[in-house]
């Protein structure tokens, strides 16, 4: 008993100090990133928000696939071998810029080391700028080489809408979350996911469902941009908020939306998007069909397509951080 309480003592020191350090060092990292984008924009002519959205966007579909080699470097933007090296290149991973351009590898020396080495960090994000800036510098030409690298309308979107995010901010550090409902509110929730529903067919609840009051404000729990604001016969009165990790976040049955919100809007977490209510499962206006609360859903972009995941847990952790900071 004596040596559980010792234990727990000494791990009740230590997680502080844990948690500190995994601050600093991600601050270090967001500190050498910026230099990277810096970096490259004085040499390309390409804001740094930009080469910042592109690179959150790949580093984000690397975390989501499996066919992807998870980042180990400082930048995630990725570039397979037969890409940088050139398709019919027999070396695959040859760092020659001079061969790599004889095979139409796109690989760059970004650092003047004499090597296109696609896990260096400077190469790749160079390389990638270097390709933007043969369209052009301006915004309309960043859209249009975006489009022919991606050759997806809603992966340009995703990584504009993330550009917007850091240039307003002017910073890499937007991992702070909320709460969807004011803390103080009086709310209840548990886990919902995968729950069945029967309105408009058989299907599987995508979401987690907190109960409040009429009118109970519902707050962004993340920075993003709207993406969607209006009417869904299942949802209701709804909003879609898409973050930096290319989540999708769904708030749904509301009671109405916040005065000034608008689609294409920049949110941060605690911004004031709407209020909770029961509208929905019927044409616009149909309400009251169920308790009031907050239909909470949560869907990740990966390239191709995206999909549902349960939110409950992000909501849990999101509530014990919102606690701490009080």
């Amino acid at each position: 008993m004596k040596r559980s309480l010792i234990m727990l003592l000494i791990f009740s020191i230590m997680l502080p100090s844990m948690a500190k350090a995994e601050q600093t060092d991600q601050q270090k990292l967001y500190e050498k990133r910026m230099d990277l984008y810096k970096k490259t924009e004085a040499s390309t002519h390409i804001p740094w928000y930009y080469l910042a959205a592109i690179d959150q966007y790949e580093r984000n579909l690397r975390y989501s696939r499996k066919d992807l080699p998870k980042p180990e470097g400082a930048i995630g933007i990725y570039f397979s071998p037969e890409v940088w090296s050139g398709p019919i290149n027999p070396n695959k991973e040859d760092t020659n810029p001079f061969t790599v351009h004889s095979f139409g590898g796109f690989g760059l020396d970004g650092n003047g080391d004499g090597k296109a080495d696609r896990l260096d960090d400077e190469d790749v994000i160079y390389t990638m700028a270097h390709f933007i800036e043969t369209y052009g510098t301006n915004h309309e030409n960043i859209k249009i080489a975006l489009w022919d690298y991606y050759q997806r309308d809603k992966t340009v979107a995703i990584i504009l809408g993330h550009m917007q995010i850091f240039k307003k901010f002017a910073t890499l550090d937007l991992d702070r979350h909320a709460f969807p409902v004011p803390l103080r509110s009086n709310h209840s929730y548990k886990n919902t996911w995968g729950d069945r529903r029967g309105w408009g067919g058989r299907r599987t609840h995508e979401g987690t469902d907190i109960f409040a009051n009429y009118g109970v404000p519902v707050r962004a729990t993340s920075y993003g941009i709207v993406e969607i604001k209006g009417w869904n016969k299942f949802g209701g009165w709804r909003v879609g908020i898409r973050d930096l990790n290319n989540t999708y976040h769904y708030y749904a049955h509301l009671n109405g939306f916040a005065k000034e919100l608008q689609v294409g809007q920049i949110v941060e977490p605690g911004t004031i998007i709407g209020s909770v209510g029961s509208s929905g499962y019927g044409p616009p206006g149909t309400a009251g069909k169920f308790p009031p609360h907050l239909h909470y859903g949560m869907y990740k972009d990966n390239g191709y397509t995206e999909w549902s995941f349960d939110p409950y847990p992000h909501l849990r952790a999101w509530e014990r951080q919102e606690r701490s900071r009080r």
